[in-house]
């Protein structure tokens, strides 16, 4: 599922490392960039990351707020930084797209196969999980992230 968060980015220019601020009030999410499109990159991982951790946890993604909305937000959810100073823009992320390049731990399986096949496929020398992984794949038209 893909989705667009408002957020803000303000250049402090405080000569640090990361001088660009970027928040995502309908998350609550803070983060920095060395850069603009840094902080873009960083809260978009940022936002990627809280939402299939929310996904886990079987609680709803916040629905993106408006220009109107996301300005009251971010102003309630800090007073340390004025981020109303900075550049108001959208964040797209593919939740599940971020969840195939970040959820790769593997995952134990049983699976049932004739002994026959089973015993032509450990003769002949074959990883029958990748084959697997392989065929799953394919049927499902997906590929392995990067």
């Amino acid at each position: 599922m893909k989705e667009v968060y408002p957020t803000f980015i303000l250049n402090t220019k405080d000569g640090s490392e990361h001088p660009f601020l970027a928040c995502v009030p309908d998350m609550e999410i803070f983060t920095e960039g060395a850069t603009f499109a840094d902080a873009i990159e960083m809260a978009r991982d940022a936002i990627g990351l809280a939402g299939i951790s929310m996904e886990d946890e079987k609680k709803a993604l916040p629905i993106p707020s408006d220009q109107t909305m996301a300005l009251e937000k971010v102003k309630q959810i800090t007073d340390i930084v004025d981020f109303t100073e900075g550049v108001f823009t959208y964040v797209d992320v593919d939740f599940s797209e971020y969840r195939r390049k970040v959820d790769t731990k593997t995952v134990r399986r049983n699976v049932a196969l004739p002994g026959w096949l089973d015993y032509e496929a450990e003769h002949a020398g074959i990883n029958v999980s990748r084959v697997l992984q392989e065929a799953l794949m394919n049927v499902l038209n997906v590929k392995r992230p990067i």
